[in-house]
This record gives structure tokens, sequence and C-alpha cells, in this order.
């Protein structure tokens, strides 16, 4: 087990070094969220609600929204600044007998474990309270929250319960409670009888988790079966470069006056690409590049390299076949 929390429990004036460990761990059967076709995984980015872009995690921080509908931001040298003395101390408040609490208000359940030189105290107060019958009443702070909180033995070791505070319980408003319904004292009695033919004690290893089981058996039958999809490993950038290629495969079609489909899907991606440049093309540029000595120039000679697939002759013929290659050429570019 790996301690989630580090300081020390406050007995009077004792002080005992203890390490948290969360006691409990959740044995559900975890589902990812697939592409239903191919198996791939469906991933979520963090987009800001005004300006689109993807938020980095480290750019993350907490708001709160105030009724107006403003926020007011919080980062975590503002959390680190709040005077909470229970960040690193369990100081115990109280002792009650158990039976006066509630389990409703239970949440989470942790066991304690002393370090270091602290095993001596340690073992003081675990015996203490098991010797008064009682258990003692706390305050936590974990993360970023602080919780009252219950010390209690158990197989020798300290258990804390966080608990939650009086007002976060709900009261149960139902209609039935305020209507006068009785039962007939023969009901009552053979209700009574039932309850005490299933009366026993309680093994918690005798149930068993049937739903979780099903699913276990489902999932085996289909992998023997062969039902599975085998996802090819494609790394995070290789979607982008795809992305890429094909926004540049549709910009070539759309400059080259491709079909409307092709046009209508093209993004306005500026960018050139070598490898997607037709073969013909290629070549006439680099060699209009050399002979071209001023700028200016260079869409004459584009336009002379253009006029030797444009069929007929004469002058009027050059100057209509000279223009429309050298206004295409100025679009690709």
């Amino acid at each position: 087990m790996r301690s989630i929390w580090r300081g020390a429990v406050s007995f009077g004036l004792v002080s005992i070094g203890v390490k948290l460990y969360s006691a409990t761990e959740d044995k559900d059967i975890r589902f990812h969220q697939v592409h239903a076709t191919d198996g791939g995984r469906v991933k979520y980015k963090r987009v800001c609600s005004i300006d689109g872009e993807e938020v980095e995690y480290s750019d993350i921080a907490k708001g709160y929204e105030l009724p107006d509908g403003q926020v007011v931001i919080l980062t975590d040298e503002d959390f680190e600044d709040l005077p909470l003395a229970t960040r690193r101390e369990i100081e115990v408040l109280e002792f009650v007998d158990q039976d006066e609490i509630d389990p409703i208000m239970f949440e989470k359940t942790y066991y304690l474990e002393p370090e270091g030189p602290a095993a001596r105290p340690y073992v003081l107060l675990r015996d203490a309270l098991e010797n008064a019958g009682q258990v003692a009443i706390t305050k936590i702070a974990i993360r970023q929250r602080e919780s009252l909180a219950v010390l209690r033995i158990r197989d020798g070791v300290l258990v804390l319960h966080t608990m939650r505070w009086p007002d976060e319980i709900r009261r149960p408003d139902f209609a039935f409670l305020d209507e006068d319904i009785s039962v007939r004292p023969q009901e009552l009695k053979m209700a009574e009888a039932l309850i005490g033919s299933m009366t026993g004690e309680f093994d918690p290893g005798q149930f068993t988790d049937d739903y979780r089981e099903a699913m276990t058996a489902l999932l085996e039958a289909k992998q023997s079966g062969g039902e599975v999809q085998q996802v090819p490993e494609v790394p995070d950038s290789g979607a982008a470069v795809v992305d890429l290629m094909s926004a540049l495969r549709r910009s070539v079609e759309r400059a080259r006056g491709g079909s409307a489909d092709d046009a209508d899907a093209g993004s306005d991606s500026g960018s050139d690409s070598d490898e997607e440049a037709p073969a013909a093309k290629a070549p006439a540029k680099k060699a209009a590049a050399k002979k071209a000595a001023p700028a200016k120039k260079a869409p004459a000679k584009k336009a002379a390299a253009a006029k030797k697939t444009t069929a007929g002759s004469g002058t009027a013929a050059k100057k209509t076949a000279d223009k429309p290659p050298a206004k295409r050429a100025r679009r690709s570019a």
C-alpha cells in the first residue's frame, strides 16, 4: 500500500506520527469508451469554452462562480496559504460511544500506521481506546478539504473514518411520512417472526458480487471465442499527420481546379508538400527557379513554359495562353 497522507495524531500533549492509507479499494470491472467499429480509445480534450483552445493541465485552476456569473479563480498557492491546522494534524476533540454516531455520516475509511519511534504512543492510544470501549472524534484535512472524522480500533490498528458534516446530510422529505398508515397486529407479529427466522451472525465472506462474476464470465467467454478486437498501436501524433496530409492533398486539388467535392472538403492550409506535388510540375518549378534572374520576370517565364502545352499559334493566341497560367501560378504559390 502507498500512504496518501502524513502527519500526527494529537492526543492531549502526546503527538503520534502516523501515515494514512486507504483501507478499501474498488473491485469493479472498469470499461473504456471505445470506437465500436475498430476498438480505438475515445479520448477527450480539455478545451476552453471562450477561445476554443486546448488547455494544458498545468494551466488549469479552480474557479468559483458567483451568483452574477463572475468567476473567482484560485490557484494552488491560494490553497497553500489557507490557515488550515488540520492539514498535518489529527487532533482528538472528544471521546464518545460508537453507538451515538449514525452510520449515514461515514464517508471513507483509512488505516493509520505509526511512523518511526511513534509505535509506543500509538499502542498506548490504541489500548486506551479499546479498554474504554469508545471512539475518538477528530478533524482532518485531506486534498484541500477538511472533514470530521472518527478514530476506532480494528484488528489492532487505528482506523479513521471521515464523516459528512451535519449540514451535508439530507432530510427525507417524503409524503407518506405525513400520512396516518397503520398495520394490523397479526401482520406485525408475522413480520417479526420472519425476521427471527432469518436472524444470524453477519459474515461478509458468505456474500458474493454476482454481477461482477457474471461479467467476468462473459468477458472470458468472448475472449476464448475470439471475439476480441486487435487495436493497432498508433502514436498520438499520427492522427495529426494524417489530417495534415489530407488537408494538403485537398489544397493541391483545389489549386489545380479539382472536383467540387474535393474543393468543399479542403481545408485552408497554406503549406506545401513535396511528396504530394505532381511529378510533372515539380521539375518545371525548379527549372524556372534556376533560370529566373529578377523576381519580376518569373511570371513571364512560367507563362512561357505553360505556352508549350497550349495548342495553336500566333500573337493573339500566345497572349490568351500566357495570362491564365500566370494567374494559376500565383494562386498555387
